[in-house]
């Protein structure tokens, strides 16, 4: 049994208008960067008499929510990035997302990025975190076994 630990985690966006760092070393909150399919993968159908048919589904896309610290310099340059790709829709859902852990092996591939939309800005007693929204046309997961390097 190994150990894990969210500083071996690489991660990074590329788009029209920008490319930075995402992972370890960018002011994440303890929330992270956290990847969610958009749908199930079976559709179950239960027949009147009981029978089961089930409906493998060719969906690969999700959502992935990068969460920062209010203080991360990152909110700038995803603000920035947002502003110019929101403004056209030629710059609009052609990112990349990249998530690699190098001592687990685990590699993410998000493609047909898209920012889903501006995150909550709270302005209260603590400096709070602001969390990234992204959809993800296909999202490529292996655990384990894949390659370490991030784009």
């Amino acid at each position: 049994m190994g150990a894990y630990s969210f500083l071996d985690v690489q991660a990074a966006l590329e788009g029209p208008g920008g490319s930075f760092q995402l992972g370890s070393g960018s002011g994440n909150a303890e929330e992270g960067i956290v990847i969610e399919p958009a749908g199930d993968k079976n559709i179950m159908t239960v027949g009147a008499d009981g029978s089961v048919m089930h409906s493998l589904r060719g969906d690969k896309s999700g959502t992935v929510t990068v969460t920062l610290l209010r203080t991360s310099p990152v909110n700038a340059q995803l603000q920035n990035l947002y502003n110019y790709q929101t403004g056209s829709s030629q710059n609009h859902g052609r990112n990349t997302i990249a998530i690699r852990n190098a001592q687990s092996g685990d590699a993410v591939t998000c493609t047909q990025v898209a920012f889903a939309k501006m995150p909550s800005n709270p302005y209260a007693v603590d400096g709070g975190k602001l969390a990234w929204t992204f959809h993800a046309g296909q999202i490529s997961t292996v655990l384990g076994s894949g390659t370490p390097e991030i784009i």
